[in-house]
């Protein structure tokens, strides 16, 4: 992309690799980038084994501000603390509640990290933003709607966590890494005096909590209650501590003897946990999807699409039925494996995120 005047645009840095290199290619570019790091809360409880939440350390606003410092960019911290605990916390809190499945960076990105920055850039009269994430945006000539296309690094491609993104949010989102893979940014990032990256890790707990303190914070936010464990005959193998404490197709931590067994479902009225032996009874043709975000607009019939249940799951071919309001139904060509309620199932045609839905 070029520009043929300097333009301002703010730009997400998390004092990683990619925001930072998506810094460096705007500002190669013409733009006139402004850094801007969100400050997230974290779980201040001992059971946490996180001191700070791992999107927003000490050390990683340190990084932003360096980068910034580095390429004559000023750097903001902006705290959003409050309205994260709302959009994210109390939503994972919710839907696990209603024994369901949540996926807090999916709500994050739409109804807060771009909703934030989105209006931290508009009270200052700037019309862009920028992230590092792996996914491009175009405006299709004919239907003049802006369009989510995958990344052309498909391994790391982002478009699933950004399939609840609206046309009013693409429509001033740059994704400057969208052209590249990966490996190229790395090699970026080594070209430019930036090795430090080469050293940092990624973390993939849940940036509220660590992972080992995941059953601690479900304790203390919504409790424990016991109830029975059920095989395929309905026969009581042990007992459960709470509904919420599982989800479908899990394997690992269950314990119970005779297995292995797989969570297949739960009955929510009875407090009962059903399991199985058999990996084939988690099989499912088709999935219901609630909430529904058309991107690229509301089909009037029965579409092919592929879709993807899961984020790192390859994409599956099958059609969608668009229902009333915003609701759908997709039928897979193929049945698939631990179709889990509260998860999204985000839908593709021919490279470009269609958009996604809630499982029910």
């Amino acid at each position: 992309m070029s520009v043929l005047k300097r333009k301002s645009i703010v730009v997400g840095m998390s004092g990683g690799v990619d925001s930072s290199m998506a810094l460096v290619l705007l500002k190669e570019q013409g733009w006139d980038p402004v850094g801007v790091s969100l400050k997230y809360p974290v779980w201040k409880d001992k059971a946490n084994g996180l001191r700070e939440n791992i999107c927003c350390s000490a050390e990683s606003f340190r990084i932003a501000a360096n980068v910034c410092k580095k390429l004559g960019v000023s750097h903001h911290v902006f705290d959003v603390s409050r309205d994260f605990k709302k959009e994210v916390i109390d939503y994972f809190l919710e839907r696990l509640k209603g024994h369901k499945t949540p996926n807090p960076c999916v709500m994050c990105n739409r109804f807060l990290k771009f909703k934030q920055l989105l209006g931290w850039a508009n009270r200052r009269g700037i019309d862009h933003v920028a992230t590092g994430h792996y996914a491009r945006v175009r405006k299709n000539p004919k239907t003049h709607r802006y369009e989510l296309l995958v990344g052309r690094d498909r391994e790391k491609d982002q478009t699933y966590s950004l399939s609840f993104l609206s046309q009013e949010q693409l429509k001033h989102i740059v994704f400057p890494l969208g052209a590249y893979t990966k490996q190229e940014v790395y090699q970026m990032a080594v070209k430019r005096g930036f090795e430090v990256f080469l050293k940092r890790k990624q973390s993939q707990d849940f940036c509220f909590v660590s992972g080992g303190s995941m059953d601690s914070f479900l304790t203390k936010k919504i409790g424990r209650r016991e109830g029975e464990v059920c095989d395929d005959d309905g026969k009581m193998i042990g007992k459960h501590q709470g509904l919420h404490f599982y989800t479908i197709g899990q394997r690992k931590g269950l314990g119970f003897s005779g297995g292995p067994f797989f969570v297949k479902g739960s009955d929510a009225k009875k407090n009962i946990l059903h399991v199985t032996r058999h990996e084939k009874e988690l099989l499912s043709r088709e999935v219901s999807l609630s909430l529904c975000n058309f991107i690229g607009g509301k089909p009037e019939r029965p579409v092919r699409v592929q879709t993807k249940i899961r984020y790192r799951q390859a994409a599956t071919p099958g059609t969608l039925y668009p229902l009333s309001g915003s609701r759908a139904r997709i039928v897979f060509q193929k049945p698939q494996r631990a179709v889990t309620p509260g998860q999204f199932a985000v839908f593709y045609r021919c490279g470009v995120c269609w958009g996604a839905g809630e499982i029910q």
